[in-house]
């Protein structure tokens, strides 16, 4: 019953804006709270009654082929989590009951186009889904309609607007050339001619679209401004899973399940996942503000994914995904305490806050473990998934990218410990003798996410095992 991912909150929708809305409107954040802790467990416990043998009785109703595997699985689960996160702190950022609702609404159609884009097995349907999650990511960046929030979603528009074009016409071709839009149908096309200029064409610009919507380096000039502009809730929606659903894993699924490692892309994702990690790291060591900073970050961190991914084989791609997962943990973790920090403190500058662990000792305890696994600090869970990119890269002869990976987790290092130091430490600003930890909520979610980082990092062989199995499985096939 996989489409209830995509049926149930689609009802809720309804439900909550044309049936009794003043009744309910108080109950939108409970029911989406409940929704999303509920789809957690059962995509954490891979419920057989839910999931097994990808049955569906639903699936009639949707007219979608849904594909189940690990790759899957990891991104629901992420998918999930930080949509919990992301609706936790709008209860405590978003003081309106009137912006709540609506915010409740936006994050419940990201989430069904989130999860149909995990689910589905054909190419079009992926467009739609994905077009799902970026139109209602434009409403939310510019959700209280300021002067940046506005320049930041018009600059994801605009980008977007460009994906778009490349991915439609991408897919207008393939259809045309292989006659279907199911994954299956593409492949076997590329297979019966792996030489079609016409294919690789359609190929080459079906993934540069989705380069823009991962904020690849070039092609990454709306992601800082969406980032740091946005609420405090859609900030860490967007950094936590929306760029790397819409983008890192949509690339991932294709080149894994349609488009195969070719020797030209590969080095082409290689080379761009380099250059985004460096110039992510690079660009976050000379920024104020603590939002841009880790927007940066992101970029950064999404290059590691890529790199994983470049590597063409079973132990980079396990790598990849284990840092999909990571990054999306750790990413929402330092969101959801920079929203802590704006709230308290009603600034992100960095040159205007410091010492605030004094007064918030759990924002300030959970962003060490935030950063120091973004790093790739031993036995935190975002060391171990950079060593297998590192190795992945190592053993297929990509020494120089392994290299560059090694040497950017020091500037890692550097910007995280620095922004650590300017926040938190030190002595306590004039005028935040009153900041205190948000709320119940806040702190819940920020010590959840570091438990799961601890957890996934002290249980690594178990974690890694779990991905690293169904992935060489899907490969082989």
């Amino acid at each position: 019953m996989p489409s209830l991912l995509i049926l149930v909150p689609l009802v809720g929708i309804l439900v909550l804006n044309f049936l009794f809305k003043f009744v309910v409107r108080r109950a939108a954040f409970w029911f989406a709270l409940a929704l999303f802790a509920t789809q957690v467990i059962i995509t954490f416990l891979h419920a057989p009654f839910f999931y097994a043998g990808n049955a569906d009785r639903f699936n009639p109703f949707f007219k979608v082929v849904f594909n189940i595997d690990g790759i899957s699985f990891v991104a629901l689960l992420c998918i999930e989590i930080v949509c919990l996160a992301s609706l936790v702190v709008a209860r405590y950022t978003l003081h309106d009951l009137s912006q709540r609702f609506n915010f409740t609404n936006l994050l419940l159609i990201s989430s069904i186009g989130m999860n149909g884009l995990v689910l589905t097995s054909d190419i079009f349907s992926l467009y739609v889904f994905l077009e799902v999650a970026a139109v209602s990511s434009f409403i939310m960046i510019a959700f209280r309609r300021g002067k940046r929030s506005l320049e930041g979603a018009f600059k994801y528009i605009i980008l977007s607007a460009v994906a778009t074009v490349l991915m439609l016409a991408a897919i207008a071709i393939l259809l045309l050339a292989c006659s279907d839009t199911s994954f299956a149908a593409i492949r076997q096309g590329i297979g019966q001619s792996p030489e079609s200029n016409i294919i690789l064409f359609s190929v080459g610009m079906f993934i540069s679209g989705l380069f823009i919507k991962a904020g690849l380096v070039p092609f990454h000039a709306w992601l800082p401004d969406a980032y740091s502009a946005a609420p405090d809730a859609v900030s860490v929606l967007l950094a936590g899973i929306v760029t790397k659903a819409c983008g890192v894993y949509t690339l991932i699924r294709l080149v894994v399940s349609v488009f195969g490692f070719r020797p030209g892309l590969s080095q082409v994702i290689l080379l761009l996942g380099a250059v985004s990690v460096l110039v992510g790291a690079l660009a976050a060591l000379g920024q104020n503000d603590f939002k841009r900073m880790l927007a940066y970050s992101s970029i950064s961190q999404i290059g590691y994914i890529v790199l994983g991914l470049g590597s063409g084989t079973a132990l980079g791609l396990a790598g990849a995904v284990f840092h999909f997962f990571n990054h999306a943990i750790f990413k929402s973790l330092l969101f959801v305490n920079a929203a802590a920090v704006a709230e308290e403190a009603h600034t992100t500058d960095m040159d205007k806050i410091g010492g605030l662990s004094s007064r918030m000792p759990v924002t300030g305890s959970t962003s060490v473990i935030g950063f120091l696994s973004a790093a790739g600090i031993p036995p935190l869970a975002g060391f171990w998934s950079k060593l297998v990119i590192i190795i992945a890269l190592w053993k297929a002869g990509d020494i120089a990218y392994a290299v560059i990976a090694v040497l950017a987790s020091i500037l890692t290092l550097s910007y995280l410990l620095s922004m650590q130091r300017r926040v938190f430490f030190g002595r306590l600003k004039q005028g935040l003798e009153d900041t205190r930890e948000v709320g119940p909520g806040f702190s819940f979610i920020s010590v959840l996410l570091a438990l799961i980082i601890i957890a996934c990092g002290l249980l690594f062989p178990m974690v890694f095992n779990a991905i690293y199995a169904p992935i060489k499985q899907i490969l082989i096939q």
